[in-house]
C-alpha cells in the first residue's frame, strides 16, 4: 500500500477484503454475458412483454433489483439494471461477476459537453477520466481507464452492420452533477471529454481488476455548457432507447 497525504489515492491491491461479494443464488445459473440496462421503462415493458423471465433479484437498501434471462438467436444472456451512481454501479457489477458474468455491455444516457453531440446520438465509450471515487480503490492513481476493446469492437461491428452512425468518444465520469462547475468542464473538454455520467470509469476499473470484459455505449442527452444546462427533453426518448438497448442486445450477443 502506498503511503498518501490523501486516504482515496492509497490504492491497495490485496485481493483479501473483508467483505466480499456473496449474493443469494439465483433460480437459473447466471449466462456469461449480459446487458446492463439504465433505461427502466425498457426493461419494464420488456418484461410486461414476457420477452424477460426473472430468475432472481440483487438487494440493496432501495429495495430488490430484478436479474432477468432473454433468448437472443439460440442465446441466452442476462438483464439488469446497474443502478445508479459509481459505488451501487460497481457494487452490483462485483455481485453480477460472483454469480458467473464474465462479458458486459451497458446501455444508457449522457450528458453533452459539447452543443454538437445531438439529443439521441449513438456514442461508444472507448475511455473514462476518473473524477469519481469508486475507481481508486481497484486501479493505482490514474488520469483515466479504458473499456475492453473487445466490446468496443463489437459494439462498432453492430452499428456498421444496421448502418447507423456512431461517435467513439471518451467521457468525464464524476460523482457529483450538481457540480459540473465551467471550469472543470473545461479542463474536461481539454482532455478530450465529450460527455459527462457517473458510472463508466468505476465499470471499467472494476472490469480490469476482475479480469473481465465491460463496455458501454450511451446516447446524447442533456446539455452541460456554460451558458446553461438543457434538458433537451433527455429521458422522453423512448424510440431512441428501445433501439439502444435492442442494438446493446445484438453486441454481447456476438461477444466471444
Amino acid at each position: 500500500m502506498s503511503d498518501y497525504t490523501y486516504p482515496i489515492l492509497e490504492f491497495d491491491a490485496s485481493r483479501d477484503a473483508i467483505l466480499n461479494p456473496c449474493p443469494k443464488a439465483l433460480l437459473r445459473p447466471l449466462p456469461q454475458r449480459g446487458v446492463l440496462c439504465f433505461f427502466a421503462d425498457v426493461i419494464s415493458d420488456l418484461a410486461l412483454s414476457g420477452a424477460l423471465q426473472q430468475i432472481g433479484s440483487l438487494v440493496s437498501e432501495i429495495g430488490l433489483n430484478p436479474v432477468y434471462l432473454m433468448q437472443r438467436e439460440g442465446k441466452e444472456l442476462f438483464v439488469c439494471h446497474p443502478g445508479v451512481g459509481a459505488p451501487l454501479a460497481a457494487g452490483f457489477l462485483e455481485e453480477l461477476i460472483a454469480l458467473g458474468g464474465r462479458q458486459f455491455v451497458a446501455c444508457g444516457s449522457c450528458g453533452a459537453l459539447k452543443e454538437g453531440i445531438g439529443v439521441g446520438q449513438l456514442l461508444i465509450l472507448t475511455a473514462a477520466v476518473r473524477d469519481e471515487g469508486t475507481s481508486y480503490h481497484y486501479l493505482p492513481a490514474g488520469h483515466e481507464v479504458s473499456a475492453s476493446p473487445s466490446v468496443v469492437a463489437a459494439l462498432e461491428k453492430t452499428f456498421q452492420r444496421c448502418g447507423l452512425p456512431y461517435r467513439l468518444t471518451k467521457t468525464w465520469t464524476t460523482d457529483a452533477l450538481y457540480r459540473e462547475t465551467i471550469e472543470r468542464r473545461a479542463k474536461r473538454v481539454s482532455e478530450g471529454c465529450e460527455v459527462v455520467e457517473m458510472e463508466a470509469a468505476a465499470f471499467f476499473a472494476v472490469a480490469e481488476f476482475r479480469n473481465v470484459a465491460f463496455g458501454q455505449v450511451v446516447y446524447g442527452g442533456d446539455l452541460v455548457i456554460p451558458e446553461g444546462w438543457d434538458s433537451r427533453r433527455w429521458n422522453a426518448r423512448g424510440n431512441v432507447r428501445h433501439l439502444l438497448f435492442s442494438l446493446t442486445v445484438e453486441a454481447c450477443s456476438a461477444l466471444e
